[in-house]
């Protein structure tokens, strides 16, 4: 093999799934390297841990002509190192490895010390006052940086060697301390459950390179675990034995009886909980009664007494006679319409919601929009005002709950902040101390999740009712779990489904066709629409094309809409020409491109650029920032390497600012495209979905239908209509492996008995 060494000039692919990489390189010795470009850079391709421009790389490898890019050398093996040269010590200092040092600052200090630069840094950083426009305070900050690069040397030297990228080093650092070569060396599989940003594959390349037996028990049971988070990230509660087996043994290669002995071992340290569970068919036939069948499940600890907390706390809920309620009139109806406001008509199914609410200790209302769920929730707010009764609005994300706020003229709280989740404490309000009050009504029910549900229950006194409003027809929850379906179809609750679209919803062409994909029908895309439209087009590139052209001219130049802050683009997928990744490049080009001034910083292989539309894609209690929140940087600091965004702005009036630091960069992506299931609790004054016959693993009713619903004033699909007929026929809902319904069934069957 040949070695070479050199500068990181840019980094033009990175895969964060397989660690692939195309990167151009500034060798640090050009004349001994043949393959150069005119700007003297050479390409590199390999497997690499992540890397930032400016880093300076030892690479070992052999050299392939490749018949379309040319000569490549492509790397077997790599080693982060130190810059000799003044280039190489600028570049290296400017790429945001060193808090207090940007591009600009890393200049200045260079052009001051030259290759000395290093050294100074390291033995008189006092000295660095000498530079123009350095402080203490900043040359506090750089030394205080500098000393910690300096104390996970040992750390990032051994994880390097294993594959591991600088930024997860420090991050790894930062969790660990001093302990951390000796906790990765003893646990590898412990950063993977420690560690945002660390993956299974990720601590087990660490253990197989540590030497770690194939079918070692450490290793097979970290494997059983991966999977089973794995479906719990496609919503399944818990996963039948048998498929879990086949999964676990598939993805460590060993044999299923090495993973059965894990499993036995997990459930023994009490880790998963396996049980025989009786449950209903995915699908029901023509019909007929479904008969239980029986089925070994295993389950992640959490989630076990999650299910059963829930199935146990709603049926004590429910069945308890005593009701805060109790003093309302026999007759409730009739004194609930003398508060109605005036001129409201509530058809007979609202008033039969309205009723149960009031007499039934666990009610939902359920239905499309437009049929009168907000107008049931005002109702029923001033019959308690009215009464002296006390209440509470809730939603699970901070969207829904500005929505529901901003539509009954309520307070509203998020579920966590309702029961005053604090990151070091838990959950404030629990059994021990329950909320005060009368009725706890909770919006967009369908995006609850099981954990969620069991905090809010183990919160709700005995005597409280509990209304839970949602549209059971849209995606479940982004959780694990399908809770409101489950509790809808075990009959534990009063339900109510509004069917009816009021008048007013009537001249909308975007409610009316939102329930004509629900009941399985085309939708309806007439010449003279207003507010719903297709363009047709079947390639995928074209279709890219279309959507950027919609969103950044047609959409503002005829409705007079902000292509960022009132446009959103939904799309099934992530990958493909019309998916959300490349979508969300796309965009940023059109409508936030490159300009003098505007200041960008490529993070872990992702450009951010102050005007990008970004989102968060994990909860973080400690910044008060939710999976699916949407805001926009308005700061990239180079110097002290961070990012500002501004959530819940709405472009005439600032928002709240929150501040990432550089590593804290993976909680964020680009929002110019989401999925639409990271849209669900929100409302877009337009939406442009891009539905082609190449998304057909995702095209699904309840997708569709959920997406249609998240505008407001415009909807505009870009593809075409066989993909949407295929999507309208598609009403097969994915099957979430859960046993709520049944847990609920049987309880209920057992009390009945009672």
């Amino acid at each position: 093999m040949d070695s070479i060494e050199g500068v990181i000039e840019r980094i033009t692919f990175h895969s964060e799934e397989t660690g692939y990489t195309v990167l151009r390189i500034r060798p640090a010795r050009p004349r001994s390297i043949r393959g150069l470009s005119r700007e003297g850079l050479l390409t590199v391709v390999g497997n690499l841990p992540q890397v930032n421009p400016g880093e300076s790389l030892r690479l070992d490898g052999d050299w392939a002509n490749h018949p379309k890019h040319g000569l490549q050398f492509q790397v077997q093996s790599v080693e982060q190192v130190l810059p000799s040269s003044v280039e190489g010590i600028r570049r290296y200092l400017g790429s945001g490895l060193i808090k207090g040092i940007g591009p600009k600052m890393a200049d200045r200090i260079v052009k001051k010390f030259g290759e000395e630069t290093l050294n100074v840094i390291e033995e008189e950083p006092q000295r660095l006052l000498e530079v123009l426009d350095i402080g203490k305070k900043r040359v506090r900050m750089i030394t205080a940086a500098w000393a910690e690069q300096r104390a996970i040397k040992n750390v990032m030297i051994f994880l390097q060697g294993h594959g591991v990228s600088t930024g997860l080093a420090v991050k790894i650092y930062k969790q660990y301390g001093d302990q951390s070569e000796a906790i990765v060396a003893n646990d590898p599989y412990r950063l993977a459950r420690d560690i945002w940003g660390i993956g299974f594959k990720t601590a087990d390349k660490i253990a197989q390179n540590l030497g770690l037996p194939h079918d070692a028990p450490s290793r097979v049971e970290a494997g059983v675990t991966h999977a089973l988070n794995e479906n719990i990230d496609e919503g399944h509660i818990y996963t039948p034995e048998r498929e879990l087996t086949q999964k676990a043994a598939s993805l460590l290669d060993v044999s299923p009886d090495h993973v059965i002995l894990a499993i036995e071992r997990l459930h023994a340290d009490e880790i998963v909980r396996r049980e025989i569970l009786r449950r209903l068919p995915a699908v029901a036939g023509n019909g007929e009664e479904q008969q239980l069948r029986e089925e070994q499940a295993v389950y992640l600890a959490p989630f076990y007494y999650g299910e059963v907390g829930v199935t146990n706390r709603l049926r004590r809920i429910a069945e308890t006679r005593a009701s805060r309620l109790s003093d309302m009139p026999d007759r409730p109806m009739d004194w609930l319409l003398t508060w109605a406001q005036a001129g409201v008509q509530l058809s007979a199914a609202q008033q039969d919601a309205l009723g149960k609410s009031l007499t039934h200790k666990v009610s939902v209302i359920t239905g499309g929009p437009g049929t009168g769920k907000t107008t049931c929730l005002r109702t029923l707010i001033r019959a308690l005002e009215a009464s002296d009764h006390t209440f509470a609005l809730a939603s699970p994300t901070g969207r829904a709950t500005k929505r529901l706020s901003e539509a009954t003229g309520n307070p509203a709280k998020t579920i966590h902040r309702l029961l005053g989740y604090k990151p070091a404490e838990g959950f404030k309000h629990n059994e021990e101390n329950p909320l005060e009050m009368d009725m706890l009504v909770v919006d967009e029910a369908s995006m609850i999740d099981l954990l969620l549900m069991n905090n809010l229950l183990k919160a709700l006194p005995l005597d409280c009712h509990l209304l839970l409003v949602g549209d059971v027809d849209q995606l479940p929850s982004v959780g694990a779990g399908d809770v409101l379906g489950d509790i809808i179809r075990s009959g534990v609750a009063a339900v109510t489904r509004l069917e009816v679209i009021f008048r007013q919803a009537q001249d909308s062409l975007i409610i009316t066709n939102a329930h004509r994909i629900n009941q399985g029908d085309m939708p309806l895309m007439p010449k003279d629409a207003h507010d719903f439209f297709m363009f047709q087009v079947e390639d995928p590139e074209q279709a890219a094309d279309w959507v950027v052209d919609v969103v950044q001219n047609r959409i503002p130049a005829r409705f007079d809409l902000d292509a960022v802050n009132d446009v959103q683009v939904m799309a099934p997928m992530y990958r493909g020409a019309a998916g959300v990744s490349n979508l969300n490049k796309r965009l940023q080009e059109a409508l936030n491109p490159a300009a003098s001034g505007k200041v960008e910083g490529r993070i872990s292989g992702a450009l951010f650029r102050v005007g990008d539309k970004v989102m968060q894609i994990r909860n973080n209690y400690d910044k008060d920032v939710f999976n699916g929140d949407i805001g926009r940087l308005i700061t990239v600091d180079l110097d002290e390497m961070q990012l500002v965004v501004e959530f819940n702005g709405t472009g005439t009036k600032p928002g709240r600012a929150v501040t990432y630091d550089w590593l804290e960069a993976d909680e964020l992506t680009h929002a110019f495209a989401i999925s639409t299931h990271k849209a669900q609790g929100s409302e877009y004054r337009a939406v442009v979905i891009p539905v082609l016959t190449q998304h057909y693993m995702m095209l699904q009713r309840n997708l569709l239908y959920t997406a249609v619903t998240r505008a407001r004033e415009l909807c505009v699909l870009v593809g075409s209509k066989r993909a949407v007929a295929m999507a309208v026929r598609n009403d097969k809902v994915a099957h979430r492996y859960s046993g709520l319904e049944v847990r609920l069934r049987e309880q209920r069957a057992v009390n009945s008995k009672q």
